[in-house]
């Protein structure tokens, strides 16, 4: 094989790889396709068919003119490249994804030109264009045996001479193109042509030219490809062999060098390519103007951003190349990212299963004419964007953010197209593939009203109508008698260019400076897709200008971050978006999580010990670029759009380079061959000389020469990292391990496509799915402890509420693909909720059949969540469906199964929920197939058990999610537990607030008194009432209180228990005081504070385990509380006080620092358990001379009257006038608010009152004003101790410090605590 190492000396510097021929072979004649047999076997596997029968003997409903036939790779040149084997199979499969086709003399056979690309595990690239052609069939023996194919058809079938259509919708994906191919086609077959008769018709079958590329010169090889088609056609033979081109090509022609433009030679016209510059965006050569064509500005933005989101995609068209245009486009626009799943941009009738993959993908599949789009069933669509090419519409999912800067972004992206004369609306579909109407139903983000407009613009001024303006007529006109251009035109016919109608002066024929009209539209098409990358760049070089800040580099040598790379944070994304416009953060709080940002920032870690990867280096450079011209500075942090300041510079660069063309490739010449051989014979490509195509050229021609020596100098480095660090395979090992992280499979491997192939994938998948599970869990619990350890007074917060959001988002995602994987049939949308459906179905009729509630394996009952008054909760799958489905909010089922998890997770239920859904394993078995992970046992417990660790935080994630829906509560009043006290003839009534709002006030119904007994048989009595209301949040208060009616008026209450029946969490209001006129402060309603209770410790549900409450302060559950200080007999000292009143300020100062979305209730900070009210209180308190006098308590608020009724007696006799003006102001203010107090309908408690004062003299800034008043007032001297901490002046001016700092923040105060102020 001496060839193939001369052939592949040079091979990563040459243009192309391999020249490869596919078609049929007439030695074995017609063979029916076997991946269309293996299609067939898993379409039946699918159904629940026997998939052997299915897939047993010949299809004779179809025409054998509509059948697949086997097509091979019958020659390919050179055999075999070192660095990029030959995959045979692959190749075969992509050039003619179809299998061989056949026509007759009445078809139409116009040649097809499409690409595609192979991608090897290690991600790297292989691109293949296709020129397909239709060639007669000289072969007698294959006339024959299709003429037998017909007859037996016919026999089958005496009616139809057309074909039928196919029941199955998947069939009708894998049926071949035929169709499509011709807009006349279907009426030509349903005429008598519609057969096939040796003696009568001529029988033609497809053939396919392929060049395989390292790199995407799209343009170059369509055109080399085309010239050889016409070498065969043409009525003349081409000047030299075909050989001398092919050889050419494969082994004289170079790649272009970054920032150069190259010239080689095809059989008649000169080419030129050209390739970007080191600082430049990478190549890209498909046709981005085509794609807004195709989809319009508005769709394709919103398809890149599904794409960034790694969501799944697929495209769909009849058409191969449009596939490919649109898939490469997109990844094209990442830059400075790169799609890191599954890819398969042409995905081939036997690999349909892929889409069954749970994981994000990128794929194309070829529609057949006619289908319709409701019929196409895909295994999962929860979140899936599916592209209609040929339709021009795209259907979203159902819930992302929308790009940054939408509106501007589409603005600058329409401007550019317009400036080529693109419309921006896009939908102008090309003549050859007829337009369907979109499908009733689907999202289509079409814009139907201005597709007619489009139409009636195409027909005024489009290019393919050859219509042109007044002026432009004019100058036509003129030149329609000039010799020349009339020769261009005649010699552009003859050779089958199709020339575009003038784009500007004199465009029929040669362009600017000479080119020719083709080179002019490659140019036009060239600086197009430059300026619209450029755009798309600039965003991205705009949100991430900073992120170098934010890397977390901590590893000290490559081995050791290799090693632990799991483990490792590599980017602090909490305070990267705590740095971003507020706009932004849902959009990069989803995108921080995808996989290509991960592998972005490990590619920029690696950099410290490797060469920088390609895309990176490019992208540093332009921040750098940035930097240096201060383009950032005055904009951070602003959510101004900024446009893209290089759209000229970029442009002009790729005109520059191939208006000079900076090296030309030797031309084709005559190679030593035997004579005789490949003769030409015209409509017939010849079959080539191998021997001189397997080797490359012998002579030391300088780009090779170049080539060996940087490659022998690579080479030598490497030895030296060998020799340096870690054994090479190990670290080889590492590095795939590490790069692989979180990507199950990039590309399906299309050589072997066995059942037990296909069943090693879908096991590939299970894997990647459970490691996925594990690194979410894991995750969420440390993001959400690192947070709650905070409030602890540990550390950094380092989580949003917005990125807690995504994050359960990316749950209910990952819960979607997993129930998705392996379904028998699909139901629906949604494959989670669809179960479900099928479990209540089944749990019902249970329930019909038998009295009592069916026994479950799991408990199906809640314990009571407080051993007093509450019953208990049922919380079954069942009931918690019933709440979502009573939900009019939720339209969809993937609304209503991201609805019930989040209610799962928020009732810490979610992995014994889902544990009961698996455990009716009948009903599994009838919904998936064998290999789907929820049917391999091992891998299921395990996912359920990271599931379960979930239960060990608290989140709120249903009800702060759905704020409009209608919850019951169930509220519980407890009195002291005598029974004489418990009685009450009043009306009581209560009024539940929350973070979102009250409940208005509820009359309870009188003496509704229940009586239930604890474990010791204990009777406890207590007052139980349902009411019904809007989603209240967070409960925070409750105000309790009665008319005062009756002969048992006066009531001694414990505490309020309320609980939301839907989420089962209860809220305890402490309160332990009576209620009533001439007993304790005389209060007929209290506001009590309320804190989310604790689960009892006997309740076993994996809830026990519970971070401590969010609304905690640091340092809170570390300190007495303030009520066990002032209870009975207990006095604090002057020092345990002031530390009360320090905590209690600095409590409010840490609230107001947090994130909005994260604060928590104000009003726990204020009157809870250890708040300022309460603080404030043991100061007052300290030396009070609150002995009784006969029988009467006194109360501070009675100092705080007395002292306002001393400064208004003293206002009115005058003696306050000497006082400086601000100080009798302060006693003005003083007096208003203890009036406005005094004088509320309200029914509250001299307490009650104190603390309102409290709450507004915090609000309005006035308690540090009014505190030198009282203590300046000889009030104080009556009722205070000489020892009072009132009476310290060294004290009082301290508290006033620490109050001062409260002044920083906006203090704002519940309605239920000042409902009726009139200020």
């Amino acid at each position: 094989m001496s060839g193939t190492n001369a052939a592949s000396g040079a091979a990563p510097c040459r243009f192309a790889h391999y020249f490869a021929i596919c078609g049929i072979d007439t030695e074995t004649g017609l063979e029916p396709d076997e991946l269309a047999a293996l299609y067939q076997w898993l379409e039946a596997d699918r159904q629940g068919r026997d998939p052997d029968t299915a897939a047993a003997g010949e299809n004779f409903e179809q025409s054998p003119l509509k059948r697949t036939f086997k097509s091979k790779v019958l020659a390919h040149y050179p055999e075999n490249v070192e660095w990029n084997p030959f995959d045979q199979d692959a190749v075969n499969m992509l050039c003619m994804p179809k299998g061989l086709s056949f026509r007759t003399q009445a078809d139409s056979r116009e040649p097809q030109f499409h690409s595609f690309l192979i991608t090897r595990e290690d991600g790297s690239r292989t691109y293949g264009f296709v020129h397909t052609f239709y060639e007669e069939v000289t072969s007698p023996q294959i006339c024959s045996a299709m003429q037998t194919l017909y007859q037996m058809h016919q026999a089958e079938n005496p009616s139809s001479a057309t074909p039928s259509s196919s029941s199955s919708s998947m069939d009708s994906l894998a049926s071949s193109l035929d169709e499509a191919d011709s807009p006349s086609s279907s009426t030509c077959r349903s005429a008598a042509c519609g057969g096939y008769d040796a003696s009568r018709d001529t029988l033609y079958v497809s053939k396919a030219l392929c060049l395989i590329t390292p790199m995407p010169f799209m343009h170059g090889c369509r055109r080399f490809l085309s010239q050889m088609h016409r070498a065969v056609t043409a009525a003349s033979p081409p000047p030299l062999p075909l050989e001398s081109y092919v050889h050419n090509i494969l082994y004289e022609v170079p790649l272009p060098p970054p920032g150069r433009s190259l010239k080689f030679h095809g059989v008649y016209e000169p080419i030129v390519c050209q390739r970007p510059g080191p600082g430049e965006l990478p190549l890209a050569d498909f046709p981005l103007g085509q794609t807004f064509t195709l989809l319009g500005v508005e769709n394709l933005v919103q398809l890149f951003n599904c794409t960034l989101l790694e969501m799944q995609i697929l495209l769909y068209s009849q058409d191969y190349q449009r596939l490919m245009t649109v898939a490469e486009g997109i990844t094209t626009l990442l830059f400075p990212f790169q799609w890191q799943h599954v890819y398969v941009p042409i995905l081939p009738a036997s690999l349909l299963h892929f889409l069954d993959a749970p994981v994000p993908y990128l794929m194309g599949l070829q529609s057949k004419e006619g289908t319709d789009r409701s019929k196409l069933e895909l295994p999962q669509e929860a979140n899936l964007c599916f592209v209609d090419i040929d339709n021009h519409c795209i259907e979203l999912p159902e819930d992302f953010p929308q790009f940054p800067n939408k509106p501007e972004f589409i603005q600058e992206l329409s401007e550019v197209l317009l400036r080529y004369g693109i419309s921006p609306v896009g939908g102008a579909p090309p003549a050859s593939v007829p337009t369907t109407t979109t499908t009733p139903g689907s999202v289509s983000t079409r814009h139907p009203g201005l597709k007619s407009q489009q139409a009636l613009r195409e027909l005024e001024d489009d290019g393919r109508n050859g219509n042109l303006g007044g002026e432009q007529l004019a100058v036509l006109e003129l030149l329609q008698g000039n010799a020349t251009l009339e020769r261009l035109q005649a010699l552009a016919k003859r050779t089958g260019v199709r020339v575009e109608a003038l784009r500007g002066v004199g465009g029929e024929g040669e362009g600017q400076g000479g080119r020719t009209a083709v080179e002019e539209e490659e140019l036009r098409n060239a600086k197009l897709n430059v300026q619209l990358r450029e755009v798309f760049a600039s965003r991205f070089t705009t949100m991430f200008a900073d992120y170098e800040a934010f890397v977390i580099q901590s590893a000290p040598d490559l081995e050791s971050w290799l090693t632990n790379r799991e483990q490792m944070h590599n980017f602090d994304k909490a305070s990267f978006l705590s740095d971003q416009p507020e706009p932004y953060l849902p959009f990069l709080s989803h995108f921080i999580e995808t996989q290509m940002f991960a592998t972005f920032i490990d590619n920029k870690i690696m950099s410290q010990w490797e060469e920088k990867e390609p895309l990176l280096r490019v992208f540093d450079g332009r921040i750098d670029k940035a930097r240096l011209y201060n383009v950032r500075a005055p904009s951070l942090r602003s959510s101004n759009y900024q446009r893209c300041t290089v759209l000229k510079e970029s442009a002009q660069a790729i005109e520059q380079r191939l208006m000079k063309i900076d090296h030309t490739a030797i031309h084709p010449h005559l190679l030593d061959m035997k004579i005789g051989q490949g003769k030409y014979e015209q409509g017939f490509f010849p079959k080539l000389q191998s021997d001189v195509l397997s080797v490359g050229p012998t002579n030391n021609n300088r780009w090779s020469n170049r080539t060996a020596t940087a490659q022998r100098r690579k080479d030598r480095h490497r030895q030296q990292t060998e020799h340096l660090t870690l054994d090479n395979d190990l670290k080889e090992k590492y590095m795939q391990e590490a790069r692989s992280l979180g990507k199950n499979l990039r590309q399906p491997k299309l050589s072997d496509l066995s059942p037990a192939v296909i069943a090693q994938t879908n096991w590939k998948f299970v894997e990647g799915l459970l490691k996925e599970c594990r690194m979410k869990t894991k995750r969420m619990l440390v993001e959400k402890m690192g947070r709650e350890a905070v409030e602890l007074g540990h550390g950094e917060a380092n989580i949003t509420g917005l990125e807690e959001n995504t994050l359960i988002a990316s749950l209910c995602d990952l819960l979607e693909r997993i129930w998705s994987h392996g379904l028998q049939v699909k139901q629906g949308k949604s494959a989670l909720w669809s179960h479900l459906l099928h479990y209540q179905a089944r749990e019902e009729k249970l329930e019909q059949h038998q009295a009592e509630s069916p026994v479950s394996n799991g408990p199906e009952r809640r314990k009571s969540e407080s051993s007093i008054g509450m019953p208990s909760l049922r919380a079954s799958v069942i009931q918690d469906m019933r709440h979502i489905q009573s939900m009019g909010e939720i339209k969809t089922d993937v609304g209503r199964a991201r609805a019930w998890i989040r209610l799962s997770l928020e009732k810490k239920l979610l992995s014994q929920h889902l544990k009961q859904l698996l455990s009716r394993q009948a009903l599994t078995k009838k919904l998936y197939k064998r290999y789907a992970f929820l049917r391999c046992e091992e891998e299921k417990e395990q996912f359920l058990f990271h599931l379960l660790s979930l239960n060990t935080v608290d989140y709120f994630c249903f009800t702060s999610v759905f704020t409009t829906i209608m919850i019951p509560y169930r509220a519980v009043i407890i009195p002291i537990k005598k029974l004489s006290n418990a009685m009450t003839t009043s009306n009581p009534w209560v009024c539940v607030s929350g973070e979102l709002g009250d409940s208005g006030v509820r009359q309870i119904t009188k003496n509704i008194l229940e009586m239930t007994f604890d474990s010791a048989f204990r009777p406890h009595t207590h007052i139980d009432a349902m009411f019904k209301c809007q989603n209240l949040g967070k409960l925070t208060t409750v105000q309790l209180g009665h008319d005062n009616s009756g002969l048992l008026a006066k009531w001694l209450v414990d505490c309020v228990m309320v609980r939301n029946e839907i989420t089962g969490h209860t809220y305890k209001f402490p309160c332990g005081r009576w209620l009533g006129k001439g007993v304790d402060d005389g209060s007929l309603e209290r506001v009590l504070i309320g804190e989310l209770a604790l689960p009892n410790a006997d309740e076993d549900f994996g809830r026990g385990c519970r971070t401590p409450d969010m609304q905690h302060s640091p340092g809170q559950t570390r300190r007495v509380s303030i009520t066990s200080m002032g209870g009975r007999g207990y006095k604090p000292t002057s020092a345990q006080i002031q530390e009360a009143i320090g905590e209690a300020v600095n409590s409010i100062c840490k609230h107001f620092h947090k994130p909005e979305k994260e604060r928590g209730s104000l009003t726990i900070l204020l009157c809870g358990e250890v708040g300022l009210v309460g603080a404030l209180e043991l100061f007052f308190h300290n030396g009070f001379k609150s002995a009784r006098l006969f029988q009467k308590t006194v109360f501070v608020w009675d100092f705080v009257e007395k002292a306002v009724a001393y400064m208004e007696s003293a206002d009115q006799m005058g003696d306050m006038q000497e006082t400086a003006e601000p100080l009798g102001l302060t006693c003005v203010s003083l007096c208003h608010y203890v009036s406005a107090i005094n004088s509320s309908p309200r029914n509250i408690g001299k307490d009650g009152k104190f603390q309102l004062l409290v709450c507004l003299g915090a609000r309005d800034r006035l308690l540090i004003q009014w505190l030198p008043l009282l203590v300046e007032c000889p009030v104080i001297q009556r009722m205070y101790e000489e020892s009072a901490l009132l009476r310290d002046r060294t004290t009082v001016n301290a508290l006033i410090a620490v109050l001062q700092t409260l002044h920083d923040f906006p203090i704002t105060l519940e309605a239920s605590l000042v409902k009726g102020i009139d200020l």
